[in-house]
Order: C-alpha cells, then structure tokens, then sequence
C-alpha cells in the first residue's frame, strides 16, 4: 500500500443497525475509505476481485463453513479478511484464524478498536480477540471443525485417499472414514468431489 493513501475496506451486508454503524464509524477516519458496502454474500468474490480492497469484513453468520474462510484467503490474498460475530467463541475465532482470516471479533466490540484492527489488518498482523463468550446462546454460523477434522481436510482438498491420510497421521483408516463423514457434514457437502469444488 503506498504511503499515505487511504485503507480500502469492503463491507459485506450486514443487518441494518450493523452496518449503518459501520458505515459511520469508518466515516469518521479520514485514512480509510468504503469502496464497497452492503456487498451479499453470494457477490463477495466478483465484489473483491473488482474492487481488490485492503481489508473486508464479512459477517460470521453469512459463512456456510471455515472454508469458505479458507477459499476466499486463498482467492484474494491481497485482501485481509476481518470476520465480525455475535458473541463469537474462543474456538469459533481461533477457527476463522485458523482458516484465513485476519481477524475475528464480537460485534460488541468497542468502535476504536474495530478501527485499530481494520488498521493492523491492511499491515497484515493477525488481531486476537480480548476475550470471548464461554458459549453463545445458540450457533450463529458455520459448525466449528476440530483441529484433526482440519488436518483430515487438507489432505481430502489435496486428494489424497483415506489409506494415505490414516498412514501419515497415524490412524486407523476407519478413523479417516469418520472424520470425513463429519466433514461433509459440517462444511455442507456430499462427497469428496464436491468439498474439492468449493476451494474453486
């Protein structure tokens, strides 16, 4: 980014309030400009590739799984991607980190902080949460894979097969079978070919 131009941020549609408070609290730093808001869901990959911002917040309930995370990192590298939730998890924000993304934080969060992490995020630094909720009240986005099931995923991505994925990690191949199952399921899939597909 040159020196002294401003942080371009894309903002993903968010509920009403939400994102009439984002929009004026990112209104008020005169080093970031919106080049992009209310963007769905389903646009967020031509809206990124048109507008190729800095930083874009995505709201955590939009997500249909952490790989979605994943893919759009992958996708749009020049792009930090700073997920906001409602009261999210320890695990659910170690998760988006986990997957890509730069930052996860509570939609409760303090406004000058949400600026200092759009901030740090266009440098590229990782922004950890201050705290979390022990649990939220129900799920509000994608099923949280264990770190084992993330392992399991990338060698399923890779195309490795399951008497591979069980001798490098060690495990009965019925363990893989398992853990694949609860893939799927979780990341909203049937089968290998179509969980290859949504890192297209």
């Amino acid at each position: 980014m040159p020196h002294g131009s401003p942080v371009s941020v894309l903002l993903e549609r968010f509920d009403d309030l939400v994102s009439h408070g984002l929009r004026a609290l990112l209104s008020t730093d005169q080093n970031l400009a919106i080049v992009a808001r209310d963007v769905e869901h389903d646009g967020l990959d031509a809206a990124l590739a048109r507008h190729r911002p800095h930083v874009a917040l995505l709201s955590f309930g939009s997500l249909r799984s952490a790989v979605e995370v994943h893919r759009l990192s992958a996708d749009h590298p020049d792009t930090r991607l700073l997920v906001l939730a409602n009261r999210p998890t320890t695990a659910e924000c170690n998760q988006m980190l986990a997957f890509g993304a730069t930052a996860c934080l509570s939609k409760e969060t303090r406004g000058r902080d949400i600026l200092n992490a759009v901030h740090l995020a266009s440098r590229g630094m990782q922004v950890l949460p201050r705290c979390a909720a022990v649990t939220p009240p129900e799920p509000s986005g994608p099923e949280i894979l264990t770190p084992r099931e993330a392992e399991v995923l990338e060698h399923l991505r890779a195309g490795t097969t399951n008497a591979q994925i069980a001798r490098e990690l060690q495990v009965g191949v019925e363990t893989v079978r398992t853990h694949a199952r609860s893939i799927f399921r979780k990341v909203g899939v049937r089968n290998r070919r179509e969980l290859r597909g949504l890192g297209r």
